[in-house]
Parts: structure tokens; sequence; C-alpha cells
């Protein structure tokens, strides 16, 4: 399986708040744990509304979180 084109900086926003857990961030957001752990992994493309709710979390820009690779 081959990841997705969007990359992410959560597992580094998470270990620098604190070490948060994966549970912990899937809780303020709104979703499982599974959810976080799968777009962590670029497994999975978050919603625009996780994607701002993820980012606001941690005060970041949607762009300071999340990478978009067209190629």
């Amino acid at each position: 399986m081959s990841t997705l084109p969007i990359k992410n900086k959560i597992r580094e926003l998470r270990f620098f708040a604190d070490e948060m857990t994966q549970q912990e961030l899937a809780e303020l957001i709104g979703v499982t744990r599974q959810t976080i752990m799968a777009i962590e992994k670029c497994k999975y493309s978050p919603t625009l509304e996780i994607a701002f709710k993820i980012a606001e979390v941690f005060g970041q820009s949607i762009d300071e979180v999340f990478q978009y690779n067209s190629a």
C-alpha cells in the first residue's frame, strides 16, 4: 500500500505538546484514535474540517501541519 501525497507533522507536534497521545488529540477534535493513527501514517487524508481542527489544537496553520506533494 502506497502512502498518500499528503504528509504531516502531527507526530512531531504531539511530541512537543508535552507528548500528547493520539487518544488525547482524538478526543480534542472528536475522532477516534485509529483515525489519528491513520492520518499520521499518511494512510488516510483528513477532511478539511479535521485538518483545521488539528492545526488549531497546535496553534498552527494548516500548511504548517500538512504538506501536499503532487508528484
